[in-house]
């Protein structure tokens, strides 16, 4: 151990300094490391400081690309942080792992029999094991799931601890997380990244592989089915995108093959649990939830809740339904068991905890209370309830008045408080500014029950502090993460997540069903992915027209960007904008072009339309392959670092709507390509067709429709044709000049043309055809109706005929006639899409599985 060396090139383990009186895990003694991290120290020696910069940024390059974020609550700003991560590893010997692990599996099955007790028979209470204060106080309490555990091996099916290291070297328990465990995801993104920017070092190393754990997980979540049964259906229900870990439910949802649901999604019917999905109602055998147990019933839990399931908690006393974890299990998060566990596991168990808490006093009985009054300046008091405003309080950073305050509390409801040990967790080597500094950290491990035991992750989340002498090590304080290396003896035999079948045999494919939500969210991504280039497009042809006019004069550049102007305001909604008539608004346009291209409060705005764009994309994260995910990410994050954050002007403009165009081609060459035609497919592009129609309909109704003289109408005509990327293909196909007719014959009427009028309702039609249909109904349904007049009365048109002259003279009355009633069948298809199938409350919904009555086996 060294004095800090400030070269950016030295990264030995002689320039890492240690803190007195801390452990640290790099060194086994004062003076000498670990071997195993001597090995590793000596391979960042010999890659340098530079290199290991490059790998870290190349890590945060994955990791955003991958679109690996953690929210932040209360963080108006940003709400969406890119997640962190160390390149240096924390590492564990394949020896101290052992230890580790038995102590979580022992941890596991008490908890679980303890969960068991408490919603069972309260033998704890009756005892006197457990103080009734200490568990009815605890608002993780649920006195509605008295008794409706059911009748199996094992409740607790997910587990996770924070451990951490105390200056005695040995590993503590900081707290148990048993409602809804984050972290795994995140801890299998992270190994993914390392394996890619460390692959040598990673190899050599012979590290255990996560795969199997995930294996487990997915048997362990099956197990749990109702009456054993086959092939059961699993979902991961989440609170929403704005839910901090939403990342993470997207991810495993992806990873493990399972539907990610909102409360929204699912509906009790006869007893059961049903999916809302575009082909109806699908029967629900196991919820995974990342949602708290007091949110997911508002009929028998919390009333106010907007994210669970009215019924719920009746569909588990039937035993129709597994809930992984049971709804209930929060009440083992009370701090205040930690107290108890040691008693506890002698009763249960006849063995001492091998993976010790930290010492703890709860406050509800009298001598603990005296004490932890006494002690304040020696440690951490912490309510037993988590929520806003319950955070936990260092009592010596405490002022004479605010102890007082804190005493009084704590008189006045002690069984609400717990004391512990203030303990100085270990340290790790991390990569800081260029150096290997020690930072404090902790470890989040993770444990899944399976048929006879608990199955531990061989690894975790391990999580540092960005500060030095920081104790505070979590990712809402701006944490930052690590992956975890359990060293093995041997090299480590790769585990297949996916069933392997037997030689020369075809398995069934399976389809997992689309929910309404994301139906929804399909459909407005195609929406909105077309708002956003036909206004791009627009908006390039102005700026042209604009240049033009400016460097030619000529009046007619002037009239014919007039059009175009107001055809904008029109196009994209953003009234009053241009067609108000304001003379000098026209004359100069700019600072309203740039209102229309960077205003993202302003509806209609490309701006806006972009952030409604990626919204609706990350709600369905889990739908979408990482290469898709990827372009749909450089659409908002280039637009927002480009346009947004350095802001532009005029000049600038086009460029950017270059690069805008170029990412939208990016995305859908993607979809095109890599999007299977089933139901996801439909809905994403039936929102293009149906939107991409009504932007063309508003283009040409505001510039075609409307009569023109020969000179500004050939400039209008060549610029709509330049928006709608048709002009090269017009000029190889009439080798003429420029004729209404003839642009109306391509743009409105020709189905070979993906920007034709005609070829979207073409589209459409099919699209609508293949959406699902109840048994039994043979006649059209509305949507198809409307779909079929639409296409009909486009088809049945003459151009001549809708060009014709008439009485108007400043407008084509049939062409505008037609233009307007089909604009009108086109939303009054969008209105019945989204009532039939983005909502399946109806009880008329087709239930498309039976349900077995209640007496049958």
């Amino acid at each position: 151990m060294g004095d800090t060396n400030s070269s950016a090139n030295n990264i030995g383990t002689q320039y890492y300094a240690t803190q007195l009186g801390i452990y640290d895990e790099m060194y086994a003694t004062e003076n000498k490391v670990l071997p195993h991290w001597e090995r590793f120290m000596d391979a960042l020696k010999k890659m340098g400081s530079e290199k290991l910069e490059l790998r870290r940024r190349e890590a945060q390059r994955l990791l955003r690309e991958n679109g690996v974020t953690y929210n932040v609550y209360g963080d108006s700003q940003n709400l969406t942080r890119p997640w962190r991560l160390d390149p240096v590893p924390l590492l564990i010997s394949s020896e101290e792992w052992s230890v580790i692990e038995a102590g979580l599996k022992q941890r596991a099955d008490l908890l679980d029999l303890i969960l068991k007790d408490i919603y069972g028979k309260q033998t704890l209470l009756k005892k006197g094991l457990l103080p009734a204060e200490l568990i009815f106080g605890h608002e993780g309490f649920l006195h509605p799931c008295v008794g409706a555990l059911q009748n199996q091996q094992r409740h607790l099916t997910i587990y996770s601890a924070n451990l951490a290291r105390g200056p005695n070297g040995r590993m503590w328990v900081l707290d148990d997380r048993t409602q809804a465990p984050s972290g795994s995801g995140y801890a299998l993104e992270n190994r993914m990244v390392m394996t890619r920017v460390l692959p040598d070092i990673f190899r050599e190393t012979q590290v255990h592989r996560l795969s199997g754990f995930f294996k487990s997980l997915r048997k362990g979540l099956a197990d749990i089915a109702p009456r054993n049964k086959e092939d059961p259906r699993i979902v991961i229900l989440t609170p929403g995108p704005l839910n901090e870990t939403y990342f993470e439910h997207a991810y495993l949802a992806a990873y493990l093959g399972f539907t990610l649901v909102q409360g929204g999604d699912l509906t009790v019917r006869d007893g059961h649990v049903w999916l809302k999905s575009l082909a109806g109602l699908q029967a629900v055998d196991v919820i995974l939830r990342r949602v708290d147990d007091s949110f997911c019933d508002p009929l028998e839990l919390l009333c106010q809740s907007k994210l669970g399931i009215a019924g719920l908690m009746e569909v588990v006393r039937r035993g129709n339904v597994a809930i992984a974890n049971p709804l209930g299990s929060s009440i083992l998060e009370n701090p205040g068991l930690m107290a108890f566990l040691p008693r506890l596991s002698r009763f249960y168990l006849n063995q001492e905890l091998k993976l010790p808490s930290i010492a703890t006093w709860w406050c509800g009985q009298r001598r603990e209370r005296d004490f932890v009054l006494q002690n304040l300046d020696n440690l951490v008091i912490k309510p037993i309830n988590r929520g806003p405003g319950n955070n936990s309080v260092f009592g010596g950073a405490l002022s004479s008045i605010e102890k007082d305050q804190l005493r009084s509390q704590i008189k006045a409801k002690p069984h609400l408080f717990i004391g512990q040990e203030r303990v100085s967790f270990s340290t790790l080597p991390a990569f800081i500014e260029h150096q290997i500094e020690p930072r404090n950290a902790v470890l989040r491990t993770f444990i899944v029950a399976s048929v006879n035991d608990y199955e531990v992750m061989p690894g975790g989340l391990t999580r540092v502090a960005r500060q030095k002498d920081n104790f505070i090590v979590s990712n809402q304080a701006g944490g930052v993460s690590k992956d975890t290396w359990v060293l093995a003896t041997e090299p480590d035999k790769s585990v297949s997540f996916w069933t392997q079948p037997r030689r020369n045999q075809l398995i069934d494919a399976f389809t997992e069903p689309l929910t309404s939500r994301s139906a929804d969210n399909l459909f407005w991504v195609g929406r909105h992915l077309e708002r956003i280039e036909s206004a791009a497009r627009l908006l390039r042809t102005i700026l042209l027209k604009l240049r033009e006019r400016l460097e030619f004069k000529d009046p007619i550049d002037n009239d014919c960007l007039n059009v175009l102007l107001r055809t904008l305001t029109q196009v994209t909604g953003t009234y009053p904008g241009f067609v108000k008539g304001n003379a000098q608004l026209i004359k100069t346009p700019e600072e309203e072009l740039l209102s229309v291209v960077r205003d993202i409060h302003r509806k209609g705005s490309l701006t806006a339309n972009i952030q409604d764009f990626f919204q609706a994309a990350f709600g369905i994260r889990d739908l979408w392959s990482h290469d898709t995910w990827r372009s749909i990410d450089n659409i908002q994050r280039r637009w927002q670092q480009r346009v947004i954050n350095n802001g532009i002007n005029i000049e600038e403009l086009q460029k950017n709507l270059d690069e805008l165009i170029t990412g939208i081609v990016a995305f859908t060459g993607l979809t095109n390509e890599s999007m299977t035609r089933e139901a996801a497919w439909v809905m994403l592009d039936s929102g293009r067709r149906l939107e991409r129609a009504l932007a063309l309909i508003a283009l040409i109704r505001s510039t075609l429709a409307l009569r023109h003289e020969d000179a500004l109408q050939n400039q209008v005509l060549e610029a709509v044709l330049v928006s709608t990327d048709s002009l090269t293909i017009y000029q190889r196909r009439y080798r003429s000049y420029i004729q209404l007719p003839m642009v109306l014959e391509l743009l409105l009427m020709d189905e070979t043309h993906p920007r034709s009028v005609a070829y979207q309702l073409q589209q459409l039609s099919i699209h609508v055809d293949a959406l699902p249909r109840g048994s039994g109904k043979r006649h059209l349904s509305e949507e198809e109706r409307l779909i079929l007049k639409a296409y009909t009365d486009l088809r049945m048109s003459n151009v001549l005929e809708l060009t014709r002259p008439n009485e108007n003279e400043g407008i084509y009355t049939d062409l505008e006639s037609l233009l307007s009633n089909t604009s009108d069948l086109l939303w009054r298809i969008a209105e019945v899409i989204a009532q039939t199938y983005f909502s399946h409350s109806q009880t008329s919904q087709l239930v498309t599985q039976s349900v077995p009555s209640e007496d049958e086996p």
